[in-house]
């Protein structure tokens, strides 16, 4: 996760880790699920550290223990309004899986074919899972949008992986 999202999220206002969790898993829905209490902890110790957050002992109440509230600091405003004003996108870099089909290929060590076959189950395991999450997200979500987005991207890598398929079957003669 991204120290921005976490800064993004204190902008509102101050929280405890616990209620950033919170809100974080709120804000993304089933892909909130992966982040663990810990990761949001550990990346709170390093912004403040790095004096993009404060924090502040606040008293709990009786049936609740005493807890650490953090707020952005000016430089942790600045950083989040910077990274809101940037433009990007993924780079088209190559995957570790383009590397492996083409080493693979081209040293003979494994058949492209049954390598492009094995990752496009996983791929298609991958899209079910995400329809079925974004389908039971409410309307208008913003999980159902980022949901959508990981379909889409599925949708295309599985396009990439046809023509990988068309490029390494054998092509019959035309004489």
């Amino acid at each position: 996760m991204q120290q921005e999202v976490i800064l993004a999220m204190l902008a509102k206002e101050p929280s405890h880790g616990y209620e950033l969790r919170a809100r974080l898993r709120q804000a993304l829905g089933p892909l909130g699920d992966a982040m663990n209490d810990g990761h949001v902890y550990v990346t709170l110790t390093r912004l403040e550290k790095a004096g993009l957050v404060t924090s502040e002992q606040a008293t709990g109440l009786a049936d609740r223990p005493d807890r650490k509230v953090y707020g952005l600091t000016p430089a942790g405003q600045e950083r989040v309004t910077g990274w809101l004003a940037e433009v990007s996108w993924p780079k088209p870099d190559l995957a570790e899986f383009h590397l492996k089909l083409v080493a693979a290929a081209a040293a003979g060590l494994a058949d492209p074919l049954s390598i492009v076959d094995a990752q496009r189950r996983e791929l298609l395991r991958r899209l079910r899972d995400a329809q079925r999450a974004a389908l039971a997200e409410p309307d208008g979500s913003a999980a159902g949008l980022l949901l959508e987005g990981i379909v889409l991207r599925l949708q295309a890598d599985l396009r990439w992986l046809e023509a990988c398929e068309r490029n390494w079957t054998p092509r019959k003669d035309r004489s």
